[in-house]
């Protein structure tokens, strides 16, 4: 049985997740827990999540984005308010970015999922990257 949708195309910040995300080399897009999940093809960015609350129950962050961060950088991001420990993806090195905590900071959301898709793709892309934007 397929996951259900847990989104919808005019949901805030998607599109503009999309943009940033999908302009990183040979990044796609597929449907993956019903959230749009940006690949290179191993995923670095997931447009909604859940935080696991204490027991079974989890409390939806549908408006925010999840991404792989560096573990130098972990302990700067969980002191502040905005970003989360989603569950599932977060034991294997990912944060959340709530939408809806905050006014959002484009540029922020950017180096975010930039940073991600680092540690997620291939060399040869990150050289790519790189050679485009004369790093």
């Amino acid at each position: 049985m397929p996951h259900p949708i847990m989104f919808s195309d005019d949901d805030p910040g998607l599109a503009e997740v999309r943009r940033i995300a999908l302009g990183l080399p040979e990044a796609f897009e597929k449907i993956a827990h019903g959230r749009p999940s940006f690949c290179v093809p191993k995923m670095f960015a997931i447009y909604g999540g859940n935080i696991r609350n204490p027991g079974t129950s989890m409390t939806p962050v549908p408006h925010s984005v999840l991404f792989k961060v560096d573990e130098s950088e972990r302990t700067a991001l969980e002191q502040d308010r905005r970003f989360f420990f989603p569950a599932y993806v977060g034991p294997f090195g990912w944060l959340g970015l709530d939408f809806d905590a905050a006014p959002v900071d484009w540029t922020e959301v950017g180096e975010l999922i930039d940073a991600s898709y680092r540690l997620t793709a291939a060399k040869r892309l990150i050289k790519q990257l790189d050679a485009a934007t004369g790093d």
